[in-house]
């Protein structure tokens, strides 16, 4: 099947990837709070979990899913950040395809944080219930260390980068910072 490209050269593409409790959901916040409206967070917690009701299993709903909000998203104008775990085993193919289409700036960063930081990281959740769900053993189950995409796309932001840093680097790298209302 033929690619069609996706968004505009003025569009931004930015793909968040890290284990669980990496910090990747605040990051993502913080960008689309610093930029405004006109940027999209397309979670894939949100489509997986809530949506679909589903398990991240290898060819799941939600793979496809990602692409097509992500997609439509970027057709319609906006900036797009797509932030997840998103294994690479599991993600790979479809995160080529969205970059590779992509007429905009696009850029890929990885959170790299070590289990012991994961933990203590997720320990401050404000979500009690998820507290309960998600223990020790399931972060020691999901967590891969290096999880990075095929080829090297990827920026690898470690520990020591504060949220501030991170956010900043990325509304620098990908222009963000000089278009935000």
């Amino acid at each position: 099947m033929p690619r069609t490209t996706v968004g505009s050269e003025e569009t931004r593409l930015v793909v968040l990837r890290g284990n669980s409790a990496s910090g990747k959901s605040s990051v993502a916040a913080g960008v689309r709070d610093r930029f405004g409206r006109g940027l999209a967070v397309v979670g894939q917690d949100n489509l997986r979990r809530v949506v679909l009701r589903e398990r991240d299993v290898p060819g799941g709903a939600n793979i496809g899913l990602i692409d097509t909000v992500a997609r439509y998203a970027l057709d319609a104008g906006y900036h797009v950040v797509v932030e997840g775990i998103l294994y690479a085993d599991r993600y790979a193919d479809m995160l080529a395809g969205l970059l590779g289409d992509h007429r905009g700036v696009s850029r890929c960063y990885y959170l790299d944080i070590p289990i012991e930081e994961t933990l203590t990281r997720h320990a401050t959740k404000a979500d009690h219930d998820y507290l309960i769900q998600v223990t020790e053993r399931e972060l020691r189950t999901w967590y891969r260390e290096r999880d990075l995409l095929p080829g090297g796309p990827e920026t690898v932001i470690g520990a020591d980068s504060t949220l501030r840093d991170t956010t900043d680097r990325i509304m620098n790298d990908t222009s963000l910072a000089g278009l935000a209302s």
